[in-house]
């Protein structure tokens, strides 16, 4: 008799791996369409790990939508920064719990000049 743990057969880690991982789906891209995407958001100013869990996000929601990703890489191109930014925070919001979600505001233009008629 010893006081050390049993040892754990070969097939007990296998089944612990397994349960470990059960909710928890595995994502598989290609390392072209991974870094290409990575790429377009450090590029447009992202940080790195910013452009790393967005590009994530899109690479996944894209596999959800049957989407290129270099389809969707392109329609991204034409859009300015706030656009891109807008688009972002929807996906990011859509693949997010509803408790917590991301938000943006517009800075609206401010009229100094009055807008109202006068009867004289």
């Amino acid at each position: 008799m010893s006081n050390l743990p049993p040892q754990t057969k070969t097939n007990d880690k296998r089944v612990t791996k397994f349960f470990d991982n059960y909710f928890n789906e595995t994502l598989a891209f290609p390392s072209n369409e991974v870094d290409a995407v990575i790429g377009f958001f450090e590029k447009r100013g992202f940080d790195k790990s910013a452009a790393i869990s967005t590009a994530t996000t899109l690479l996944n929601q894209a596999k959800i939508d049957n989407v290129k990703i270099f389809e969707l890489l392109d329609t991204l191109k034409g859009l300015d920064d706030i656009q891109l930014s807008t688009v972002v925070t929807e996906v990011l919001n859509y693949n997010r719990l509803r408790t917590s979600t991301l938000g943006f505001r517009l800075t609206g233009s401010v009229d100094t000049v009055e807008k109202r008629n006068v009867v004289v």
